[in-house]
Order: structure tokens, then C-alpha cells, then sequence
């Protein structure tokens, strides 16, 4: 059963049965809820059949899809290293049979057998895709109307596409509903490439803005 799942591809039969023996099998219908954002979990999910999409709600309410897994990948993770609540919630999209292993075998495992040590090298790069990808998701969509913002407002003069309505962070990020640390960041990145500069509030496009960031 595990042989064919890339998670567990590099263990040996020892290491694999071992696996087996605290793994649970379980079958859900489509359009379970398998996890809330912000619920408590305890254990890593491995789709042996079947596919799940794993989603957040927006400021209003309005689902975003992070990404769709299928068989051979899973969901989970953080379980297994920090008691911090679910970041996004997880939904069948079809029947799907999973792999579940609880935080408490999964480190017994780890201290008795070094064969979670291939596992927790494979997690954490997981971890650092996954939060690279959620983080280009939020900036790219900020960026987009905050460049929207300074297109709008920016008039000629001397040459130059001036804003002459000194905004602060604060305002920019109240007009596009997003967070002042994410404008100020945003537009950190924009001086330091060049395209804008800031002198005492006063914005001016030194050269078109990039159509994403």
C-alpha cells in the first residue's frame, strides 16, 4: 500500500511496516470537511484515493483554493511540528480513501527508528513551498491594487507621474483593504527597484510599474 506513495518511497519493508502498523485507513464521501481553519490537529493525512481541495476565506467570506492534492500527497504537516491551529481548511472533492497517522505514533517513530528523519526532511521543504506559495498569493493581489492606487492618482508633471495627495501607508491600505506592513512593505520593494520615490510623502513614477511583483 505505501510502496507507491512517493512520501514513503525511500523506506525499506522494516521501516514501511512499521508505518503500516500505526497508519488508520479510513473513506470519506465527497464534500466532507475533513478540516476547519483553525481547528486543532493531530495527524498527518496521506490521500491514498481520491482528491481534496485545501481553501481559505478571503475578507469576505468568499473561498480561495491554495491548491488540489490527489493520491500520493497530503495534508496536515504542521501537526507534526508545532501545536499551532490549521491555517486552511481541507474538503473532499471526490470519495477519497486517506492514510492517517497520529502525531503521537509519528513521534514515537521519530525517537525509536530514524526512518521519520527522511519524512521530516521532505515535510519541512514542503513547509517552505507551502508558505513561500501562500505568501506570493497575498503580495501579488495586494500589489495589484496598490499599483492600481498610484496609477490612479498620479498625474504629469514636469515630466514626471507625480501623487500629489500625500497618502500615507495607512490610507493606501484602507483604500485597498489590506494591512499597513504589507503596503509599506510593497512599496519598499518598488524604491528599491526604482520604479518609485518617495520624498516626504510625495510619490512619483520614475517608470512603469511591473504588471506583478
Amino acid at each position: 500500500m505505501l510502496k507507491n506513495i512517493p512520501l514513503f518511497a525511500s523506506l525499506n519493508d522494516q521501516e514501511l511496516t512499521a508505518i503500516e502498523k500505526v497508519a488508520v485507513k479510513k473513506t470519506f464521501p465527497k464534500n466532507t470537511i475533513l478540516l476547519s481553519e483553525g481547528d486543532s490537529t493531530d495527524a498527518l493525512y496521506v490521500i491514498y484515493e481520491g482528491k481534496v481541495k485545501v481553501t481559505i476565506d478571503d475578507n469576505e467570506g468568499k473561498e480561495v483554493i491554495l491548491s488540489m492534492l490527489g493520491p500520493g500527497e497530503y495534508f496536515g504537516e504542521m501537526a507534526l511540528l508545532d501545536d499551532e491551529p490549521r491555517s486552511a481548511s481541507v474538503t473532499t472533492k471526490e470519495t477519497t480513501q486517506l492514510l492517517i497517522i497520529s502525531k503521537n505514533d509519528f513521534m514515537d517513530l521519530f525517537s525509536s527508528n530514524p526512518i521519520a528523519f527522511n519524512l521530516l526532511k521532505d515535510l519541512i521543504k514542503r513547509l517552505r513551498e507551502a508558505n513561500k506559495k501562500i505568501e506570493g498569493l497575498a503580495l501579488l493581489d495586494v500589489y495589484g491594487r496598490v499599483a492600481r492606487i498610484l496609477n490612479q492618482y498620479a498625474k504629469s508633471q514636469e515630466g514626471k507621474m507625480v501623487i500629489e495627495e500625500k497618502l500615507t501607508h495607512q490610507e493606501i491600505a484602507n483604500m485597498i483593504g489590506s494591512s499597513r506592513e504589507m503596503v509599506s512593505l510593497i512599496l519598499k520593494e518598488l524604491s528599491n527597484g526604482g520604479y518609485i520615490t518617495i520624498e516626504k510623502k510625495l510619490i512619483t513614477i520614475n517608470k512603469k510599474l511591473p504588471y506583478s511583483w
